[in-house]
């Protein structure tokens, strides 16, 4: 069972959603209360069961908020960004060496988010 956790940083607060095997499978921006980050992880929870935008093919068909958009970045990895119904930015993913596991980070994310425990540290 994932979790998320929340912790503060030097201007506010994040959260990650870990896995049940502990890794992270997304992160948050920087929120600059607890509050916002806390309302955060329940827009990942409204918001996960989106679907995917694969931004890595020619001619893409764009999909409706909230979606998961799969992307290439700088460094030639695949990444994705989940953006909730207003069109922002909600959470996003590590860098992935192929397309599959950039894919089955969003899985994980749709599986692990709705029921995940939340955790301060």
């Amino acid at each position: 069972m994932g979790k998320f956790v929340v912790k503060e940083t030097k201007t506010g607060f994040v959260f990650n959603l870990k896995a049940g095997n502990g890794e992270v499978i997304a992160t948050s921006e920087v929120y600059s209360a607890e509050a916002s980050c806390l309302n955060g992880i329940e827009s990942v929870r409204k918001n996960c069961v989106g679907e995917i935008e694969d931004q890595t093919v020619e001619n893409f068909e764009e999909k409706k908020h909230p979606k998961f958009e799969v992307y290439l970045d700088k460094k030639g990895e695949f990444r994705f960004r989940l953006k909730a119904k207003n069109g922002e930015i909600i959470a996003t993913g590590e860098g992935y060496k192929s397309k599959a596991g950039c894919l089955n980070g969003i899985e994980s994310i749709k599986k692990n988010a709705p029921e995940a425990a939340v955790e301060k540290i």
